[in-house]
């Protein structure tokens, strides 16, 4: 690390992870060799003003287009309310939370120029996830859309908060009316920490994954270089949140490196996209494989020919659903594989590289290989263990967990996978118990742990369960309390228990009722004996 930081809070330098457990980064390519003094706001924005694209489109969404200059004048608004009315220093923790609309990036952006960190949540997560992340986190302070506001003030406790889209005499929009359209961004270094993105563990507990200025600025100028092409009349959509580092980098990041625009919608369901697709002409889509499977069937009710390229993360893209969406809608699907640990997708191909059921080969800028169970490179045919490393690389918040995610200097992403003579690299399974549905990475322990409190419930397991649709889904096998009826209305009782403990995406939708579970002599549960037929 630089001696230079700009953090007056050290709170974020000194949780890192001791610099010996962290990956080996390797800056192989010229796009990701940084200036020690680095400010990736300053770089995707203001940098993007000067060099000319002021007066061009950013934002697109139902309430409006935002220019890059009028942008910029709203988050120099925003971070002056942070810095003046919050009294917030570099290296204070913001926590985020909204849908994907225009205040969300204004206030992403904002947290960034100040030199703060973003603590970016999901919108379904609840007060008791909300907590926890606050409490790992230390936040200091919190931007939330109203419309999430229910959930904010019950895990809020001490951390000062300002609603925006309220319309209210005491919200962000209205404090930040009052300031000036100017803000001298902090000048942080390169590896100052800018962003504590949580993701969740397999036993439930969520690990913050941190990243600096020069990571952001690094999956810029890797995958969207080299698989996108990305073009200033480029026009991204897609339906990952932005607290999710797959619809950050995708739908907001990407396009403004280029000084292309992004479509911002709060809530998408398939048809929607299409539609989204049609009516602001969208050149570039970013989703995961269940949306794609979905929209292929009614893909010919739109006009969709503005799509020239298609990206699948967050889960396996079945070969199905490939040929099924090409087919349909004469676009090449770019698998990809990402982490929140790496930040974005760093195994992927496009055009004439595609390969059918394979993920990609490493893309330019990061190297990969497979491990055996020793940790030792084996040969090509061999499944094993996914290891990655490159410009980026997992550096956990104060959690144990980091030695088991590096090892000798690689990134061990849960993966299974092969790679064949070519160097493509196919997916096999994940390695842990997290189960991946529509995208969702899902931790089997917290939704026990949810339904446990339910007070009919004895013991449970969780699994995931293949799903043609999803991928996988969440699967709970339960034994009841004595004297408990276990029957069909019980099974809905408890799913719909989890959706209001949890957030609703992780609750069970399969659910079992068992006399006793598998298990050792010493208790250890079988997790195997669950998943067999």
């Amino acid at each position: 690390m630089t001696g230079y930081s700009a953090h007056v809070d050290t709170f974020a330098r000194d949780n890192l992870p001791p610099r010996e457990l962290w990956p080996e980064l390797i800056f192989e390519i010229p796009e990701v060799q940084y200036s020690e003094r680095l400010n990736c706001a300053v770089e995707l924005l203001d940098r993007m003003v000067a060099a000319g694209h002021g007066e061009r489109p950013v934002i697109r969404s139902p309430v409006g287009t935002l220019t890059y200059r009028e942008l910029m004048a709203r988050v120099d608004r925003i971070a002056r309310v942070l810095t003046e009315d919050l009294a917030l220093v570099p290296g204070n923790r913001v926590l985020l939370r909204a849908p994907n609309n225009p205040m969300m990036a204004a206030c992403w952006f904002a947290v960034i120029k100040a030199g703060c960190i973003a603590v970016a949540t999901m919108p379904l997560l609840r007060a008791r996830e909300l907590t926890v992340i606050m409490e790992r986190a230390q936040v200091n302070a919190a931007l939330c859309d109203a419309a999430l506001k229910e959930e904010m003030e019950l895990a809020r406790g001490a951390c000062p908060t300002l609603y925006f889209n309220a319309g209210t005499a005491d919200s962000l929009e209205q404090l930040a009316a009052t300031k000036a359209p100017q803000f001298d961004a902090v000048p942080t270094a390169a590896d100052d920490v800018c962003i504590i993105a949580f993701t969740s563990g397999t036993t439930g507990v969520p690990k913050g994954t941190m990243h600096f200025h020069r990571d952001v600025m690094a999956i810029c100028d890797c995958f969207p270089r080299s698989c996108l092409r990305v073009t200033a009349d480029d026009i991204f959509c897609g339906s990952p949140p932005l607290a999710f580092t797959f619809g950050l980098g995708g739908l907001l990041l990407f396009p403004m490196r280029f000084g292309a625009s992004t479509v911002l919608l709060e809530k998408l369901t398939p048809t929607t996209l299409l539609s989204a697709i049609e009516e602001y002409r969208a050149t570039v889509c970013f989703t995961a494989p269940t949306f794609y499977r979905q929209m292929a069937g009614v893909a010919f009710d739109y006009d969709i020919s503005s799509l020239t390229r298609a990206v699948s993360a967050g889960e396996t893209l079945p070969v199905a659903t490939r040929e099924l969406w090409e087919k349909e809608t004469g676009v090449l699907l770019i698998d990809g594989i990402g982490a929140t640990e790496m930040l974005h997708i760093f195994i992927s191909a496009a055009g004439e590289d595609i390969r059918s059921g394979a993920t990609g080969k490493p893309i330019p800028g990061y190297r990969a290989c497979i491990f055996d169970d020793e940790g030792k490179p084996v040969p090509a045919g061999t499944v094993g263990r996914l290891a990655v490393k490159g410009p980026t690389g997992c550096r956990y918040l104060a959690d144990e967990r980091q030695r088991a995610y590096v090892h000798d200097g690689w990134n061990l992403t849960g993966d299974a996978y092969l790679m064949d003579a070519e160097g493509y690299f196919w997916y096999q399974a994940r390695t842990d118990d997290m189960i991946i549905s529509a995208g969702y990475n899902i931790a089997g322990p917290e939704v026990e742990s949810a339904l446990l409190l339910h007070p009919t419930v004895a013991e449970c397991a969780v699994i995931g369960m293949a799903d043609e649709e999803r991928g996988q889904i969440v699967k709970a096998f339960v034994v009841v309390k004595k004297d408990v009826v276990a029957d069909a209305a019980l099974a809905a009782e408890l799913q719909n228990f989890v959706k209001q403990t949890i957030a609703p995406y992780k609750y069970p939708r399969a659910l079992e009722f068992r006399a006793s579970l598998p298990r050792t002599e010493t208790g250890k549960l079988q997790r195997f004996k669950l998943r067999e037929p």
